[in-house]
């Protein structure tokens, strides 16, 4: 073999290593794709949700070149809203909420776009007890002391404002029932009810929740039974909703179980997030579920083929209903 042929070999090999090392830098130096979760206050458990789900999904971000973020969100329906419209790819909604924007109903912005069919469940997370906190020298006592009172009913936006105006509907309530109807975010409220410029604040939550305990051991408190004819009929007529109970110790001032109603939390997408990024955030979560639940104690008592079961109005999507196939659960 000639000089200038071994030459030209080697020219070649040369050229192919220094294509391939750019090709795989290229590879490795691609910017991964984002995906982003709608939460809520940042005292919330649904804040605590996302960002758990996000550290989950991030730990293996060099293998699926997926980078998820959970900013501070105004709650159920503002999620919802920004799934469809694009602005989010996942949110986390109550399970009441997921029904009305699936179908069209209950809030003005779901009956203004018409049902949503492309709305998508991922799996349901923990119950939401409707929890009622009123000062304990505010005289009340019952939910129907609410009347005349100066009430927090919560953001426009957030699931705990879309509840409440669905039990003032049942009782034949407006904002004008009350002294004061407030229009604060959930992480502003304790504060100002312990500054007594509120007499009662509201949350659908998972329990033990930050903000309700903020609440109670920065101020004397009491929580308030929702209960009564009203509820029972919301309870008969809606899946999605059933009895509930804040439990007695967790929090100041409250010894004993307290009856209420509720739902349940809810991971929602759209069918338009493609299969492979909803099924790595599914896998993240479920292939370390152990870890998932100790991140807050009121995801202790989960389990997988619950979550995917109950309280889901939307169809899964099918990103998620690969991994669940996989794991024998469907």
């Amino acid at each position: 073999m000639s000089i200038q042929s071994t030459f030209s070999k080697l020219v070649v090999s040369a050229a192919i290593g220094i294509t391939a090392s750019i090709s795989a830098t290229a590879i490795n130096a691609a910017e991964p794709s984002y995906v982003t979760i709608g939460t809520g206050g940042q005292t919330g458990v649904y804040y605590v949700v996302g960002q758990s789900m996000c550290r989950l999904v991030n730990r293996d971000t060099d293998e699926h070149g997926i980078k998820c973020t959970a900013p501070s969100t105004g709650g159920s329906v503002a999620n919802i809203n920004a799934v469809r419209q694009g602005q989010r790819d996942l949110g986390v909604a109550q399970s009441d909420w997921q029904y009305y924007a699936l179908n069209g109903t209950k809030h003005t912005s779901f009956i203004e776009q018409g049902p949503y069919k492309d709305l998508r469940a991922l799996f349901a997370i923990h119950g939401e007890p409707f929890t009622v906190v009123a000062r304990a020298d505010s005289g009340v006592k019952t939910f129907d002391d609410l009347v005349g009172k100066r009430v927090n009913l919560n953001n426009p936006g957030s699931g705990t404002r879309g509840t409440m105006e669905v039990i003032m509907a049942e009782k034949g309530w407006t904002n004008d029932t009350f002294k004061l109807a407030a229009e604060l975010k959930s992480s502003e409220q304790s504060q100002a009810l312990c500054d007594n410029k509120l007499d009662v604040i509201l949350a659908n939550v998972g329990h033990p929740s930050g903000m309700i305990k903020e609440a109670t051991t920065s101020c004397d408190t009491r929580i308030i039974p929702v209960t009564g004819p009203e509820i029972d009929k919301l309870i008969a007529g809606n899946d999605f909703y059933a009895p509930a109970v804040v439990k007695g110790g967790l929090y100041n001032g409250n010894d004993n179980d307290v009856k209420t109603f509720g739902n349940a939390a809810t991971m929602v997408s759209s069918a338009k997030v493609d299969n492979e990024t909803v099924y790595q955030v599914v896998k993240a979560v479920f292939d370390n579920f152990d870890r998932f639940k100790r991140l807050h104690p009121a995801f202790a008592n989960l389990e997988p083929k619950d979550m995917i079961s109950n309280g889901l109005s939307a169809p899964l999507h099918d990103g998620a209903v690969r991994y669940y196939k996989e794991q024998g659960w469907m």
